[in-house]
């Protein structure tokens, strides 16, 4: 892990990417949101708010291993969430 402030800027961009796929699936097909689209741009919201809540932490014991669980929980999460734009 190189540090903090670049885990930071990777949860930004990734689940900023995913909501963006969203949007633009939204433009291409139907013009307006869908129950399902809307559903998960708020679970990448919620996604991004619990990350942030935990790379914050200050009461860690042992940080390198916490980071580290912390990107492979990104990488999971985006993973999920790609699925399922991939699934709309």
């Amino acid at each position: 892990m190189a540090s903090v402030k670049n885990l930071k800027k990777d949860i930004n961009y990734v689940l900023g990417d995913i909501i963006e796929a969203v949007y633009i699936f939204e433009l291409t097909s139907t013009g307006k949101p869908s129950e399902s689209s809307s559903a998960i741009v708020t679970e990448a919201i919620t996604s991004f708010d619990s990350l942030m809540t935990k790379v914050n932490a200050k009461n860690v014991e042992n940080k390198k291993a916490h980071f580290k669980q912390i990107n492979k929980e990104l990488e999971q999460t985006a993973n999920q969430l790609i699925e399922k734009i991939n699934a709309l």
